[in-house]
């Protein structure tokens, strides 16, 4: 994490950095069970929420997490924090 930025209608934004990352794209399965093991629950393509901490993950394809010896990077997926339900 590098700091925060006021983003529009002054919402405070997270800027962040991340290293570069050699591998392959992940294998969707591999992407599902990881979120599953971790309590979160697809809720429709590629898109997982976690009702413990009302988070709300999108884009989790295969083009969006690189595979690299066993271990999966999230490299470019969209997150929200969502009210518990």
């Amino acid at each position: 994490m590098l700091g925060f930025v006021t983003g529009g209608e002054g919402m405070l934004c997270a800027v962040l950095e991340q290293q570069f990352i050699e591998g392959g794209q992940a294998d969707l399965e591999d992407i599902k069970d990881l979120l599953v093991f971790n309590g979160f629950q697809n809720t429709r393509r590629q898109d997982y929420y976690n009702n413990e901490f009302g988070l709300l993950l999108e884009d989790m394809h295969d083009e969006n997490v690189i595979a690299k010896d066993g271990i999966l990077f999230f490299i470019d997926t969209v997150f929200y924090v969502m009210e518990r339900s």
